[in-house]
C-alpha cells in the first residue's frame, strides 16, 4: 500500500502537474495540502476521471487539505482540531482508508518569530498532540502526514545557519515535534534515512532547486501498528523540477499488507 503527501501550493494552478503525478505514481492514498480553494471549487471530477475519490476541507485562497483514495471514498472521521473553537483555518482532515487511519495536516508556518503566528503554531502543535494521543489510544494502524512546517534535525536542511532564525527551526518547534515521537510515533522518512540530506521543499527564489538548497518539512508519523509494516519511502524530486510545479515535491511511503 502506497500512501503519499503533496503540498500542491494551489490546486487550480497546479492541477495538470497533480494529475500527471497521480497518473505516474498511482498512490493508493494521496494527502494534499494548501489546496487554496473553497469547497465548491475543488476539482473532484478531474480525480474521478482517474479513478480517485476524495474528501476535502477547503478555504478561500489559503490553507486547505484533501484526502484522495484510489477506487474508494475515504470515510471521514474528523475535520479540524478541537481546543480552539475560534480557529477557522482548514488544516486537518482525518479518514479511514483501506483499514488505515489517515490524518492529513497542514501545520502553521509560524513566521515571523516572535509573534502571534508563532504562538498559534505552538498551540496548534499542542492540539495536534492531543488528537494523536486519542488516535494512539485506539491502537489502530495510523499515519499522520503532511506539511509539518518543522525541520526536525540539522541534517534535514541544506544549511542550519541559513534557517536558524526561521520558525521552522526554532527550539520550541523542534521540541513539540520531538514530543510526538516520544509519545510513540515513528518518523517514517527520518527512520529510513537517519543520515539526512533528504529534502522535500525548495524555495522558488535564488535558484534553490538548481543548487539543491532544500529542507525536509513534509513528514509522516506512524503509529506502532503501522510502523511495523513500513517497507520504503522516498521523494519524487523530479516533479519539483517540472514546469509550473509546486515548491514541494511529493513524498511517498510504502507498507506491506497486514
Amino acid at each position: 500500500m502506497k500512501i503519499a503527501t503533496f503540498n500542491i501550493n494551489g490546486i487550480k494552478a497546479r492541477l495538470p502537474r497533480l494529475i500527471e503525478w497521480l497518473d505516474e505514481a498511482r498512490p493508493a492514498v494521496a494527502c494534499l495540502q494548501e489546496i487554496k480553494t473553497q469547497d465548491e471549487g475543488f476539482p473532484a471530477k478531474d480525480f474521478e476521471a482517474l479513478g480517485y475519490q476524495a474528501i476535502w476541507h477547503g478555504q478561500k485562497g489559503f490553507n486547505g487539505v484533501a484526502i484522495l483514495a484510489d477506487g474508494s471514498l475515504p470515510v471521514e472521521v474528523r475535520r479540524g482540531l478541537a481546543g480552539e473553537p475560534e480557529d477557522e483555518h482548514s488544516r486537518y482532515l482525518e479518514a479511514e482508508v483501506g483499514g488505515v487511519r489517515v490524518a492529513c495536516i497542514y501545520l502553521p508556518n509560524g513566521n515571523p518569530v516572535p509573534g502571534l503566528k508563532f504562538d498559534y503554531k505552538l498551540r496548534w502543535l499542542n492540539r495536534l498532540r492531543t488528537r494523536m494521543r486519542e488516535i494512539a489510544a485506539e491502537e489502530v494502524p495510523a499515519i499522520v502526514l503532511g506539511d509539518y512546517n518543522v525541520i526536525p534535525r540539522d541534517n534535514d536542511v541544506w544549511s542550519p545557519a541559513a534557517m536558524a532564525a526561521d520558525a521552522l527551526m526554532q527550539p520550541e518547534s523542534r521540541d513539540a515535534y520531538a514530543r510526538l515521537l516520544a509519545d510513540g510515533w515513528t518518523d517514517a522518512l527520518g527512520t529510513l534515512h537517519p543520515e539526512g540530506g533528504i529534502w522535500t521543499y525548495w524555495d522558488y527564489q535564488t535558484g534553490a532547486l538548481q543548487r539543491d538548497h532544500g529542507f525536509r518539512i513534509d513528514h509522516a508519523l506512524l503509529s506502532p501498528e503501522l510502523a511495523d509494516r513500513l517497507v520504503g519511502a522516498g521523494v519524487d524530486k523530479d516533479h519539483r523540477a517540472r514546469e509550473k510545479a509546486s515548491d514541494h515535491a511529493p513524498v511517498w511511503f510504502e507498507f506491506r499488507e497486514a
